[in-house]
């Protein structure tokens, strides 16, 4: 009994790993993609942005707000700015 709740654990931490690892492959793939014509690669490409905060961040983010038209990715892409814009100041 003791070795099955062992090789579940070890399972459950190898999922979460691999998860952890697919993810992030991912986010990377997309983090070119922000003008995208499909919306869950700008959706990824905003999240990498999200974590890469800079000057040079903010003016990308600027450009695509004047471009993009789907309303929850603007809102996404705003926040972002406004959290960017407060921790550069």
């Amino acid at each position: 009994m003791r070795h099955r709740s062992l090789y579940v654990a070890a399972a459950v931490a190898l999922g979460f790993v691999a998860g952890a690892a697919l993810a992030q492959r991912s986010m990377g793939k997309w983090r070119t993609a922000l003008f995208s014509a499909r919306p869950l690669r700008r959706l990824a490409a905003l999240g990498y942005l999200s974590g890469h905060p800079g000057v040079e961040a903010v003016r990308v983010l600027r450009d695509y707000l004047a471009w993009e038209e789907h309303p929850a990715l603007r809102r996404r892409a705003e926040a972002i700015v406004r959290r960017m814009e407060a921790q550069l100041s």
